[in-house]
Parts: C-alpha cells; sequence; structure tokens
C-alpha cells in the first residue's frame, strides 16, 4: 500500500529522491522547502529547484521560514503523513516535526556516518582527499546527523573526480536508497542501526575565503580544493596586469611534475609549482565567460612562463 510523504528538501540534490518517491506511487502530501532566495545579477527572487520539480506536478509546496511555531506545527501534524522524507532541507526539525509522522522522519545524507556529519559531506570528503563516501538513510533524531543508519551503500571517489560529479552520483544512488528503505516501511521491516561513537568528524560549511587557491600548500590539497569546489563555488586566484587583476576560476586540474617557488609558471601549458610538487590547470573560467580548457584560455588571457601568481605582472 503507497505511503502518505511529506517531503521536504531544497537544492538539485533533493530533485531525484522526490522523482523516484512519486514514480514508485507513493502519495506526496505536500514538499516543504526553502523559501524563494535573491540570485543572480538581477537578484530576482527565485524558487527552489525542489520548488520548481513540485510545481510542475502540482504538488502542494510549502515555504516557512521555521518550523518553531505552533502553527507551522499543527499545519504539518494536519498532513497525517506515514512518514516523512528529509533531503538537504536546510532548517532544524524541532521534535514535535520529527515526531508527527506515523513512521518518523527519514534523512538522505551524503556521507559514512558519522564521517562528515553536517552541511557540506561531499565537499569536505573530497577536500580531505578521501577515496570513498557513501550515501545513507538515517532515522531522523534531535542531532546533527546523529541518528540511526537504516541503510547505505558505500561510493569510490576517484583521484580526479570533481564535487560536482560526485554530487550527482550520490543523489542518483540516494534516490534508489530512499525508496527501498520506504519499500521497507510498508513491509513493517525497516531495520536501523545506531552509529558508532569512533570516527565523527564536521563537514562545516564552506566559507568564501576558503575558496582562494594558496599555491604554497601541497600540489594534493590545491587538487583537491579545485575539484571540491568545482562547478560551485568555484576555487579562484588572481591573475592580470597591476590594476587589472582578476579572479580566474579553475574547475578542473591534474597533478603534474615540476618544481620551483610556490605559484610560479613553469610551462606553456599552465603547470604551477606548489609548496610541494606542482599542478597543472586544466579547465578555467573568467568571470561572466564560459568554462575553458587551458589552451583556449592561453589564447585570450596572456600567463607567461616564469609569471607568479598573485605577484606583480
Amino acid at each position: 500500500m503507497p505511503l502518505r510523504i511529506v517531503f521536504m528538501g531544497t537544492p538539485e540534490f533533493a530533485v531525484p529522491a522526490l522523482a523516484e518517491i512519486l514514480s514508485a506511487g507513493h502519495d506526496v502530501a505536500a514538499v516543504y522547502t526553502q523559501p524563494p532566495r535573491p540570485a543572480g545579477r538581477g537578484m530576482e527572487a527565485r524558487k527552489s529547484p525542489v520548488q520548481l520539480f513540485a510545481e510542475s506536478g502540482r504538488i502542494p509546496v510549502m515555504t516557512p521560514k521555521s518550523l518553531k511555531g505552533a502553527a507551522e506545527q499543527e499545519t504539518f501534524r494536519a498532513h497525517a503523513a506515514d512518514v516523512g522524507v528529509v533531503v538537504a532541507y536546510g532548517l532544524i526539525l524541532p521534535k514535535p516535526i520529527l515526531d508527527a509522522p506515523l513512521s518518523g522522519c527519514l534523512n538522505l545524507h551524503a556521507s559514512a556516518l558519522p564521517r562528515w556529519r553536517g552541511a557540506a559531506p561531499i565537499q569536505r570528503a573530497i577536500m580531505a582527499g578521501d577515496s570513498a563516501t557513501a550515501v545513507m538513510v538515517m532515522r531522523m533524531d534531535e542531532g546533527l546527523d546523529t541518528g540511526p543508519v537504516c541503510l547505505a551503500e558505500r561510493v569510490p571517489i576517484g583521484r580526479d573526480s570533481t564535487a560536482g560529479e560526485l554530487h550527482d552520483a550520490l543523489a542518483r544512488i540516494g534516490a534508489g536508497l530512499m525508496v527501498r528503505a520506504l519499500a521497507a516501511i510498508e513491509r513493517g521491516s525497516l531495520d536501523c542501526t545506531p552509529q558508532p561513537q569512533e570516527g565523527v568528524s564536521y563537514a562545516a560549511k564552506i566559507e568564501k575565503s576558503e575558496a582562494r587557491i594558496d599555491f604554497e600548500r601541497p600540489a594534493i590539497e590545491v587538487h583537491n580544493l579545485i575539484r571540491a569546489l568545482s562547478p560551485f563555488p568555484g576555487a579562484w586566484f588572481e591573475a592580470g596586469p597591476p590594476g587589472r587583476t582578476e579572479r580566474v576560476k579553475v574547475l578542473r586540474s591534474e597533478l603534474a611534475e615540476g618544481s620551483g617557488r610556490a605559484g610560479t609558471i613553469l610551462d606553456g601549458a599552465l603547470t604551477i609549482a606548489c609548496g610541494e610538487g606542482a599542478i597543472r590547470l586544466a579547465v578555467l573560467q573568467r568571470a561572466g565567460r564560459r568554462p575553458v580548457s587551458a589552451d583556449e584560455f592561453l589564447r585570450g588571457f596572456a600567463l607567461t612562463p616564469g609569471t607568479r601568481l598573485g605577484s606583480p605582472q
């Protein structure tokens, strides 16, 4: 028998799970998502990807700024849900919300819990150089990603994998995993296991200051930063003549052979010396322009061997 579900999610990562739940025949009574936010050059209010998807399927959408008030909690209870499904929603769920659905709330989390609890698990796993991660269905409690794990699937992280690539893979795998968890609830057989007490780490939100590339760091750390922040927000460096420098994002890189003073361009292929080793910048993007290969970038932006990035040109 199909379940009656309240779905709670906001970014693109959550859309595949909502789509799979609908395809499985479940009744989505309402979708909760973050309110429209100003974005883009014109700072116009934009609806979340989840809201756009839900509205295209004529599913009722709720966009409360908080769920702490009695009125919001009563509205949530009135949906009479069998289960709440939460995927990157962005609001803390107070206990009355967690307890309202008959079978509680399930969360889809993109890490190998208890490693990388928190807001940016995909980016932090890549930054740390992890060789694998996971996507997990967890029964929610009042803690930050502390609930017992019900289903999990491990996913390898390639040496050159970007956050965008890993995001898409985990969203796809996680959508199927959540549907499996809902099927287990229908059968009355969803078993969940408490998380280990050891190995806890937290994936803090990415700060703007972290995106600037520091070529004094070892090449492997620079490479991991670039791929962890690709495609968004994008790791960057400054380059250009004095008084006219601009930010250049690096969306893809490769570890390379070479050495020299950190930040120095070593050849015509944009190999850059780092604090240890070297890195080759493979895909770059100037502000307001499309991403291009290093060869195409150099045809429109003069960076010659011997130039030291971050120093006067």
